[in-house]
């Protein structure tokens, strides 16, 4: 029989390991920048929600607006009419 050379198999696990080692806190710190960066993306699109929320209310008030200067002016036509 042949023997296995204990030395070298040693040092096989012992980069196995490193390897492994290595690769579980490299998949950490990618797993760790990619939540930040969803954080980060998130109190985006809030911060854009709450533009987007200003935005239709700004929107409501100028057409409420809009109507009101729309009806005085056919009030002031009308009175234009009946006077002329």
């Amino acid at each position: 029989m042949k023997e296995i050379d204990l030395p070298m198999t040693g040092a096989i696990i012992t980069i196995a390991v490193v390897l492994i080692v290595i690769g579980g806190i490299s998949a950490s710190l990618v797993a760790y920048f990619r939540l930040q960066r969803h954080r980060a993306d998130a109190v985006a699109m809030a911060s854009y929600r709450k533009l987007a929320e200003e935005a239709v209310a700004n929107q409501q008030a100028l057409r409420a607006e809009l109507s009101e200067v729309n009806a005085r002016l056919s009030a002031v036509e009308s009175l234009l009419r009946s006077v002329g």
